[in-house]
């Protein structure tokens, strides 16, 4: 049995932070039914698409394991028939901008006489405040929650993150509202509002940065490597390069091969615990009781040169032999991987982290599968839908229209042409 077996989603997201969130759910077993403008589908259908006639790896790689049915929301029918998709459905997940819900007439006081279980669930960019109109994507939320000023090297400007903590990170943290919203259902009988700003959630993932900024107060961030620099700090959390972020220092460091290599490096953390091994391998051993080494505190404002003797070992080891020879010692480093590498780890591929795809369009594609594991329901990976693949199914299936309802509501427009994909 699937963790969520029985849960019916009704998916009103497009591009990336609601399909994260519903594509999470659909993977744990809920019937995801994702709602599509006929003819035309989720936008990224056809954005950045790299085989012609073929939906975009930016569609596919977010909807998987969902169902998708057209449907026209501004057509009387199609007002009809999605009045019953809420009747029917447990969840209701929707990025739409601000309002947009209550001009297609499904307020959440009419949603709840719909439906008075209905959970729904809303992705935003900002909460209620003077923002919360403006329209926000991935890298908007990442400036505004206080990952781009605190993201980049001290007198560089600030800097994006490659990883999508704005959009993929929010559609996160919206599927554990949902679940906690369904788990409360069981218990009152109730449905209720979930909501996830992106500021917020880039801004949850801060969180570090804002525990710094109070910090600030009681002196210099000692563990940054502009304090042992010299460099006085400001009034904000400042953008510390490759500085870990937290208590033990860390760098990015060069490994052999850098010079061709845009990705030979490993990431190298000075562990307070394993001191006296990191100078048995770098050949420092008097360091180990050296006045202003033996210590973390004598070594703060050393640490440019204790990264600098670091790398001249590193620069001589591929970055796997340094995980190598490390790993066994407690060193606490890590490779810099790129996409190719990750794409190729027999370890990823094991655990289904990394998951190879069949569509009936594009032919095999690779992916990211399910990076949550649960020994009781497994996940299998199913391509995502075509453009109103599952239609007719869902009217007469989920929906139990029949017969002469159900030619009335294809005849009427509010579905697209469920005949022509059948045909195809």
């Amino acid at each position: 049995m699937k963790a969520l077996e029985g849960v019916k989603i009704l998916d009103f997201t497009h591009v990336q932070s609601g399909p994260t969130c519903t594509q999470l759910l659909a993977w744990f077993g809920a019937d995801v039914i994702k709602v599509e403008r006929p003819g035309v589908g989720d936008a990224t259908r056809k954005q950045l698409v790299d085989v012609p006639g073929a939906d975009s790896l930016y569609f596919t790689m977010l909807n998987h394991n969902k169902r998708s049915i057209e449907l026209n929301s501004k057509n009387e029918t199609g007002k009809q028939v999605l009045t019953r998709l809420i009747e029917t459905c447990d969840v209701m997940v929707e990025n739409f901008a601000p309002g947009a819900l209550d001009r297609m007439g499904f307020t959440w006081e009419r949603i709840q006489e719909i439906n008075p279980r209905m959970i729904l669930a809303s992705i935003k960019g900002f909460g209620p405040g003077k923002y919360e109109d403006c329209k926000v994507y991935e890298n908007v939320a990442q400036c505004a929650g206080g990952s781009a000023s605190t993201t980049g090297f001290l007198d560089g400007p600030p800097l994006v993150t490659g990883a999508q903590i704005g959009d993929s990170g929010t559609g996160l943290h919206l599927a554990l509202g949902i679940v906690t919203a369904l788990y409360h259902r069981e218990q009152s009988g109730k449905g209720q509002k979930v909501s996830a700003a992106m500021q917020d959630g880039v801004l949850n993932l801060c969180r570090v940065k804002l525990r710094d900024q109070q910090r600030l107060d009681a002196g210099p961030l000692k563990e940054y490597s502009q304090f042992g620099e010299g460099i006085p700090f400001g009034e904000a959390t400042p953008r510390a390069g490759n500085d870990s972020g937290g208590g033990q220092p860390g760098r990015i460091l060069k490994c052999k091969g850098w010079e061709t290599d845009p990705n030979a490096y490993t990431y190298f953390i000075t562990q307070a615990a394993v001191w006296e091994a990191i100078c048995d391998v770098i050949d420092e051993p008097e360091w180990k009781t050296k006045e202003g080494y033996a210590t973390p505190p004598e070594r703060l404002d050393k640490l440019n040169e204790i990264f600098g003797r670091i790398e001249e070992w590193t620069m001589t080891k591929t970055k796997f032999e340094v995980m190598d020879i490390c790993n066994p010692l407690n060193i606490p480093v890590g490779p810099i991987l790129s996409t190719k590498e990750i794409i190729e780890d027999e370890g990823l591929r094991a655990t289904g982290t990394i998951v190879d795809v069949d569509h009936p369009e594009r032919g095999r594609y690779t992916s990211v599968g399910c990076p949550i594991k649960l020994s009781e329901s497994p996940v299998e990976v199913v391509r995502s839908p075509l453009l109103g693949e599952h239609t007719t199914e869902i009217l007469s299936q989920v929906l139990g229209y029949q017969g002469e309802d159900l030619a009335k509501i294809i005849e009427s427009g509010a579905v697209g042409d469920p005949n022509k994909l059948a045909a195809e």
